[in-house]
């Protein structure tokens, strides 16, 4: 196993096998995920049977073993060949490979899925992508239960409660005060991670949630969240934006298009008394 180990590394998960190996027993983080796990297990529901679960960013897929012991059926997905091919691995030592799948696709590919997931995780993703809500619609589209979130966040806690207020387009002072919904963009190297593209607020991480149209939000960790879809405040791309997002995922959208109208006769109304 440890020349295994060695063939396949380096390794970013931390894995412990039944006789006591662990792939990566000098991470700089700890034993991780390990202990980011330890927070988000006691809200997860200990018995996943006839659960499906995907997630994703899977890595060397540690949470994906975590869930399918609870007996979840799991797709773990990644674009990395080399943590797809680290978690193949793993799930034979840990005899789990009936219970877990893995894929190599984008975030964005779920826009294409026919399925959705009981439980879906999304944890240290959402800064890496360069479209950040385009991904998260993605996500809850496919969410059926339980989204686990956890990203990146800027330092600001506070959040407002008045942002649902109408405001006319002069009205511009709030969009920087503190507590408004705001997502910092990181133009350049951050952390030695090109792919660092983003840092949310708190009231931002919640409001772009709610806008994907997930409630009951719970932050039950540091950056990380449990929530569940919303019936009564879909997102937009279920309802009267629906075409834009097919349009952007690279799908019809035509057969879309009357469920805009409304919204766009709006804007082309504001911009005519202005």
């Amino acid at each position: 196993m440890r020349e295994d180990i060695a063939r396949l590394g380096p390794w970013f998960h931390n894995l412990h096998f039944p006789d006591g190996t662990q792939t990566a027993p000098d991470h700089p983080f700890g034993d991780f995920p390990r202990f980011k796990w330890n927070e988000i297990a006691p809200h997860i529901p200990e018995n996943l049977n006839g659960w499906t679960a995907l997630d994703i960013g899977c890595n060397a897929g540690f949470y994906s073993f975590e869930l399918a012991k609870r007996g979840a059926h799991v797709t773990g997905i990644d674009l990395d060949p080399r943590y797809l091919a680290q978690a193949n691995w793993a799930a034979k030592q840990m005899g789990l490979s009936q219970r877990v799948e893995f894929r190599r696709m984008q975030v964005y590919d779920l826009a294409h899925e026919e399925r959705e997931y009981d439980l879906v995780l999304f944890m240290g993703v959402l800064y890496h992508l360069r479209y950040p809500m385009l991904g998260l619609d993605c996500v809850a589209n496919v969410t059926k239960r339980m989204l686990v979130f956890q990203t990146l966040m800027a330092p600001e806690d506070e959040v407002r409660t008045d942002t649902d207020k109408p405001r006319d387009i002069a009205d511009r002072a709030a969009l920087v005060a503190k507590g408004w919904p705001r997502l910092s963009f990181l133009e350049h190297d951050f952390a030695g991670d090109a792919t660092n593209w983003w840092a949310a607020n708190r009231a931002c991480v919640e409001a772009m949630l709610r806008s994907a149209g997930m409630g009951a939000l719970r932050r039950v960790a540091d950056e990380t969240y449990v929530c569940e879809p919303d019936p009564t405040n879909p997102s937009p791309i279920r309802t009267w934006d629906r075409s834009e997002f097919l349009s952007a995922t690279g799908r019809p959208w035509l057969d879309a298009a009357d469920a805009k109208t409304k919204p766009a006769q709006r804007t082309v109304e504001s911009f005519a008394n202005r």
